[in-house]
């Protein structure tokens, strides 16, 4: 039996490290794990008020439910991405005015013609005809093109660049908390609402990026921690299940401790201590397989298993030149069972959502094992020391 996420926050806190790399694969825990660290950090109590940052700042999937769409269902043209307003939001658009900055960041992200445009305070009616102002920077709109009135259509941008964006406006926030800290004196900080910061934590930044984009965010990530003054207290702590993304970040950080999450069958989770890159440390594909034998073997596939077991097809079809990875299946099989792995790997309705396979998808997974290891021999080679 392993730990606890809570116990395992413990231990991140216990280690008093300045950077903590944790890598894991999807539906491992880790932005559960975000959150039982806030909880231990600095729980939430009455008497903070919302707009006050604590003791963390993190960047996970609940940063991003900070920001949601209005798409205008009447009208279909006054589409724009609602904020949510917090301590994150008020500190990066009111009391420092990083709105430019995040532009910047984000057209650096995306394209430099994708420009978003923040509101400014205006009056309108709610649904019951009351009057109200909404505030400024809560609401931005897209547009193609640096001028609305040449390029006035208000653009649904795509859930990648949505990402792109959110993460922009946490990047300049983090930026600017490090040049803050990294001012000894604190009579002489530009402001002193990141005094009680103590740690960073950034949960999976990397939704949708391309391999060149992907780089550049590990790089700046990087960049960013190397920069934050070892003296003004911040801690780092990472999470990733991308392997491109660990080892960027694995090179470009000096001093750093390095994990692997793991989940385990009881429900309970296992951090365990690696040296070096993902290739050193842990072999991606190698650790897929070995999950996955782990599970047939001992009758507890569940639906997570699907995704890794089309990630190990991906990751065997791209080191042997398929260009697809359904090209592995089985000949004869290939258009049913490449439904049931897309289907079971990237199903996102709620009454689609069951735990417990049935005994015929639980087959699939081990006849698709099997095929890998028997009929490709880049599954005869032994697996590299850890």
């Amino acid at each position: 039996m392993g730990q606890t996420l809570s116990e395992i926050a413990e231990t991140l806190q216990g280690a008093n490290k300045k950077v903590q790399l944790i890598y894991a694969f999807n539906a491992s825990g880790k932005t559960r794990l975000s959150g039982e660290f806030r909880e231990l950090i600095d729980p939430k109590t009455e008497d903070r008020p919302d707009d006050q940052l604590s003791k963390l700042l993190y960047y996970n999937a609940f940063t991003e439910d900070l920001f949601y769409w209005d798409n205008d269902l009447a009208g279909d043209t006054e589409r724009k991405l609602c904020i949510h307003p917090n301590a994150y939001t008020k500190s990066a658009f009111e009391d420092l005015g990083l709105d430019t900055r995040i532009i910047t960041a984000f057209q650096r992200y995306t394209q430099p013609n994708l420009t978003p445009r923040f509101n400014e305070e205006y009056n309108t009616e709610d649904k019951d005809g009351n009057e109200i102002t909404v505030p400024a920077f809560s609401e931005v709109t897209f547009t193609l093109g640096q001028d609305p009135e040449t390029n006035p259509e208000r653009l649904k941008i795509s859930k990648g660049e949505e990402s792109n964006f959110i993460w922009s406006v946490f990047y300049c926030l983090l930026d600017q908390v490090i040049s803050t800290r990294n001012v000894a004196e604190i009579d002489e900080r530009e402001t002193d609402q990141f005094n009680d910061l103590e740690y960073i934590f950034i949960d999976d930044p990397v939704s949708s990026l391309d391999e060149n984009h992907l780089i550049q965010l590990a790089v700046d990530v990087a960049e960013l921690i190397t920069r934050s003054d070892s003296t003004n207290g911040l801690k780092f702590i990472i999470t990733t299940h991308n392997p491109l993304f660990f080892n960027v970040l694995h090179n470009e950080l000096g001093a750093k401790t390095c994990y692997m999450l793991k989940r385990l069958e009881d429900g309970t989770a296992e951090l365990t201590e690696k040296k070096g890159d993902s290739s050193q440390s842990f072999s991606y594909h190698l650790y897929l397989k070995k999950t996955l034998e782990e599970a047939v073997a001992a009758d507890k596939i569940e639906r997570y298993h699907f995704t890794l077991l089309r990630n190990l097809y991906e990751k065997t079809s791209n080191f042997l030149g398929y260009p697809r990875w359904s090209e592995l299946l089985p000949d004869d099989q290939q258009l049913y069972l490449n439904r049931i792995i897309q289907f079971t790997s990237h199903s996102t309705l709620s009454s689609e959502a069951i735990a417990e396979p049935s005994p015929q998808e639980k087959q699939t997974v081990k006849l698709l094992l099997d095929h890998l290891r028997n009929n490709y021999s880049y599954w005869q080679e032994e697996a590299p020391n850890a």
